[in-house]
């Protein structure tokens, strides 16, 4: 080999070149199947998707009264409305909501009567109080990337979107070879010249917090072939091998030749103190790593060379410590003044820093704990924070994994999912943090520098044509560019079988059609505007257009569960839950980018996943787009 004894290599070109040559022979992750109870500090292996809306019926959210929302219209202080003992149905929080019902009232808001009725001061809106199917989690939706640490709160969103069993990466097995005729046992009345043998507890436990699971062997005494002999049954056994002590230029340091007579040496001896007579050998695809005996030097070896290597395993580094960090907020929070508050956030960095995005505050919504990157904590007395606002974030995963990612706020659209793993899988430093938020919002985070990109769909009324348009009119200066993604399918999400026989966008105006909506700012919910306006549609008739959802995929959940019989969106959510589809209309769905943010590492790779044929595969599965040329810059302002 070109490395030889006691080289003095530099740190960083001995792990890339340990690390590559380890990739070349063929390590990488392997999976295996555990029950989702058993996951958690596991990795998984691929992307696991949720089999059922969770909650998967609508759930009262609150102690009190079930009733019609339309018949407690008109309710005030001083014109209160009385409905019959028939009307209403006393329920607690978790019941099922009951047929013929669409909101709850608190019990703290209700006026029981002598004759069993009840009387409300107040006007209950549809779905108040109501944890509607697939509020938390709906059917299809991507719960975990692939290579990502499973948490405890992870293995809860699994179980409630019933996945009971998930691939993980196989956990490693290394192996601690002890060898030294000084070392002995640990015990408490040690001789002359003893040593305890400690270190194989300390590695030990190093290895299990970083997802390994350690093997330790006999002490091994300084003979070349009971060393040989060891190392051959630990390679036998296990996935790496520590060889412990035997690594410098002593009399009796035989480790070096022993990894040669089994496999190879890339390097003995590192550009480092303490830690400089470590050995990187190999035996194929499994790592052979002579470590000082020394325990400081020994830790020093495993923490800068093998714990990088595990990440070959799981495809993720483990560990790291609680840590707070200062970020800029990417929305408005409000916050009430009774109680101090706190609020679960994804961490990206942006161009001009780690960005703080709120996820939902529900007290039921179990997957924004998954998700969370960090704690906001708003103290007592506090109305709320501002977009913009510097915040300080106590994180919930390591800091490292923050920095070099890539940060997309703006309109929903399932292909980010798929754009996120395909990152994950090929360069797991890629970190793609995402919020939904709806085009404009994705405008106004490119103005404010907290994004590198911004997924938008808008149409220009007057041309007809998408995005360009409206980016000229809010960067007027110039200072982004419009990459081509895909053109995308919008229509009508309806019931299977199209029960009422709806021909077209203007049908949704039919009494007793139930309608459900996107939110105000998304791309979907401003041409539902336009085709309301153009189909002479009064959307103040129209029941539930004012009941919004944050994606496409919970629009399509509340038609399948039968909560709603239309709603716009697009096909490839449609086709998820086996929904009939009305097409409207094809537009066109692009990603906004920061001029700022266009050579960083992360949008680079971001281009090269969206003009791959992997891509292009998944949405093909997805259905419902039109790829022509993604990843193509249109145009720059």
């Amino acid at each position: 080999m070109g490395f030889r004894y006691l080289t003095n290599t530099p740190l960083e070109r001995a792990r890339e070149d340990y690390i590559n040559i380890l990739r070349k022979n063929g390590l990488e992750p392997m999976p295996e199947t555990v029950r989702a109870q058993d996951a958690a500090g596991r990795v998984s292996f691929r992307a696991v998707y949720a089999r059922i809306c969770a909650p998967h019926y609508h759930a009262c959210a609150m102690d009190g009264a079930a009733i019609a929302a339309s018949l407690s219209f008109g309710a005030t202080e001083t014109t209160p409305v009385t409905l019959a003992a028939g009307e209403y149905v006393p329920v607690d929080t978790g019941d099922p909501l009951p047929a013929g019902c669409d909101a709850v009232v608190m019990a703290e808001d209700i006026e029981p009567l002598e004759d069993g009725g009840i009387r409300l001061r107040a006007a209950a809106a549809p779905w108040q109080h109501v944890r509607q199917i697939g509020e938390d989690i709906c059917a299809g939706e991507m719960l975990l990337p692939s290579y990502t640490r499973i948490g405890p709160a992870a293995v809860g969103a699994m179980l409630a979107a019933g996945v009971l069993e998930c691939e993980v990466c196989k956990r490693p097995v290394v192996g601690i070879i002890p060898t030294g005729d000084e070392l002995v046992e640990p015990r408490e009345d040690p001789g002359e010249g003893d040593i305890i043998e400690f270190n194989s507890a300390i590695f030990s436990a190093m290895l299990r917090d970083w997802g390994a699971e350690p093997k330790v062997w006999p002490i091994v005494r300084d003979e070349a072939g009971a060393i040989e002999s060891a190392l051959r049954e630990a390679l036998s056994a296990c996935d790496a091998v520590l060889l412990n002590a035997g690594s410098s230029a002593g009399r009796e340091d035989l480790s070096c030749a022993a990894i040669e007579r089994v496999g190879e040496v890339l390097c003995h001896g590192l550009a480092i103190k303490p830690g400089k007579p470590a050995i990187l050998g190999y035996a194929g695809k499994k790592p052979i790593l002579g470590v000082p005996g020394y325990p400081v030097s020994g830790i020093l070896v495993l923490e800068e060379l093998l714990r990088p290597v595990l990440g070959l395993y799981t495809g993720t580094a483990p560990g790291g410590e609680e840590k707070t960090v200062s970020a800029k907020l990417g929305r408005g929070l409000v916050s009430g003044l009774k109680y101090r508050e706190f609020v679960r956030v994804r961490l990206g960095e942006g161009p001009e820093g780690l960005v703080a995005s709120p996820l939902d505050r529900g007290a039921g919504v179990v997957s924004s704990f998954m998700r969370a990157d960090g704690i906001l904590s708003l103290p007592q007395g506090c109305e709320g924070l501002e977009a913009g606002a510097q915040v300080g974030v106590r994180l919930l995963r390591p800091e490292s994994e923050l920095h070099g990612g890539l940060v997309v706020i703006g309109s929903h659209d399932p292909l980010l999912d798929e754009v996120s793993d395909l990152l994950r899988r090929t360069e797991p430093a890629v970190r793609m943090s995402s919020s939904h938020v709806g085009s404009m919002g994705g405008i106004m985070a490119i103005r404010r520098g907290e994004a590198h990109a911004a997924g938008i769909h808008l149409l220009d009324e007057a041309s007809g044509s998408y995005n360009e348009s409206c980016v000229e009119r809010f960067f007027p200066q110039g200072g982004v560019r419009l990459v081509e993604c895909v053109g995308r399918t919008q229509g009508l999400m309806l019931a299977p079988g199209n029960p009422l026989g709806l021909g077209g966008f203007a049908d949704i105006a039919r009494p007793g059609l139930r309608y459900v909506n996107r939110q105000k700012g998304s791309g979907t919910r401003i041409l539902a505007d336009y085709l309301c306006r153009k189909c002479g549609v009064d959307a103040s008739k129209v029941y539930g257009y004012g009941r919004e959802e944050l994606t496409h995929t919970s629009v399509a959940a509340q038609i399948a569960a039968g909560s709603a019989d239309a709603g716009m969106g697009i096909w490839s959510a449609a086709r998820l839950y086996g929904l009939d589809f009305l097409p409207v209309c094809t537009e066109q769905y692009d990603l906004l980018i920061a001029d700022s943010a266009w050579d960083s590492p992360a949008v680079r790779r971001l281009l090269e996943v969206l003009a791959s044929p992997e891509f292009k595969s998944r949405l093909t599965t997805l259905g419902g787009y039109i790829l022509d040329k993604p990843g193509k810059l249109r145009r720059r302002f």
